[in-house]
């Protein structure tokens, strides 16, 4: 399974090289994260396709080597709507979060060495729940989930 750092890099890169869109290998982590980043408006669209286009015709036909999730990055006044995208939870050191820590740093407060969420900037959350792996700090706040921060972005 990718780690979510190549994820992070590869679409703060794009943002920063001024691309339109970027293709990123089709996982259900890299689908939660984008889904994420699409909700909090730092994307415009995510499709699925193959390597060469997003067509999502194409993509049932082709193996699961080919498949990609094509995202279209968000520009507001010829500037990136994504500034920084950064990972908190790291192999060498993973970083898990119960309700109260994470009710911390969406209030405005540090948790353990995390600083807290300022205006526009969101955390993305991994839980144990099948059926909310992957959320935002806040709706893991709302829905009582814990679980592993795994990157912020702003």
């Amino acid at each position: 399974m990718p780690l979510p750092f190549d994820l992070c890099a590869r679409v703060q890169n794009a943002f920063r090289a001024r691309h339109h869109r970027i293709a990123v290998d089709h996982t259900t982590q890299n689908l939660g994260i984008l889904s994420i980043l699409l909700r909090a408006g730092f994307i415009s669209n995510i499709t699925r396709g193959t390597i060469e286009s997003p067509s999502p015709r194409d993509f049932a036909c082709v193996g699961e080597a080919q498949r990609r999730i094509w995202a279209e990055l968000k520009y507001r006044d010829d500037r990136p709507v994504l500034n920084d995208m950064e990972l908190i939870s790291r192999p060498s050191r993973r970083v898990f979060m119960d309700i109260g820590e994470i009710r911390r740093i969406c209030t405005g407060r540090r948790a353990q060495t995390i600083k807290p969420l300022g205006m526009g900037e969101i955390a993305v959350v991994r839980t144990k729940s099948k059926e909310h792996e992957w959320l935002e700090a806040r709706e893991a706040l709302q829905l009582n989930l814990e679980g592993e921060v795994v990157c912020r972005a702003r």
